[in-house]
């Protein structure tokens, strides 16, 4: 068998999968999606009445094992009466932000183009950024989101790098001398040796939790032995 027949082979059982992940989720209705997958990369197609329809196959592609990358050229044809002013979706995406207590309304910018938000603005935490798209996604007349928020470290990286090591210690689900931490601005790089794939993710989860972190690199190798 060739190489080039192998991946023909590797690209059609990764879009038989992610056929199936479509399926599966609720969200989404796989007979307006089409699929195709090029060495790893699957691309997605047709139209959707719904963002949230888009963001989700998106979503359901990424939890595929394999796929390497996603290109989602899934158009949303919005139903007439879903159809919104950019005015009128401009305000309830801020009174959507004003609503969750997570987010930091103050620091947080909206525009919005033809039915396509843009967020802008300066945060501390992950999670407030990814809290600020998750307000504004479900909103109708919405046709896409675009997440522009940065993180902004507030700590020096060593003193970061000493906040993650402190929450793996305080964690009972990791073993801290296990594992190592390096932060690089504000990039969080994980190394070391664990027992199981649940530890090497609950170390992610710390770094995360850090503030300022933007990206975090697990490199954490799971063994059983």
């Amino acid at each position: 068998m060739t190489a080039t027949s192998t991946t023909t082979d590797i690209d059609g059982h990764i879009q038989s999968d992610v056929l199936a992940e479509l399926k599966w989720d609720a969200r989404v209705a796989p007979n307006e999606i089409g699929v195709t997958v090029k060495k790893g990369i699957v691309t997605l197609m047709g139209s959707v009445d719904s963002y949230v329809k888009r963001w989700a196959a998106e979503e359901a592609a990424l939890r595929v094992r394999g796929v390497r990358g996603v290109a989602n050229d899934i158009e949303v044809k919005l139903p007439g009466f879903d159809e919104r002013t950019d005015a009128d979706i401009a305000a309830a995406a801020v009174n959507a932000l004003k609503w969750d207590v997570i987010v930091p309304v103050d620091k947080i910018q909206v525009t919005v183009a033809k039915g396509w938000i843009t967020l802008n603005g300066e945060v501390e935490w992950q999670f407030q950024k990814t809290a600020a798209e998750r307000a504004v996604r479900n909103l109708t007349g919405t046709r896409g989101v675009s997440n522009l928020i940065t993180v902004a470290p507030r700590v020096k990286p060593s003193a970061l790098e000493k906040k993650i090591e402190e929450a793996l210690l305080r964690s009972v689900k990791t073993d801290a001398e296990r594992i190592q931490v390096d932060v690089q601005g504000s990039k969080v790089i994980l190394k070391g040796t664990v027992r199981s794939a649940a530890e090497k993710n609950e170390a992610a989860t710390a770094a995360w939790s850090a503030p300022g972190v933007t990206s975090v690199d697990n490199q954490i190798v799971v063994s059983y032995y």
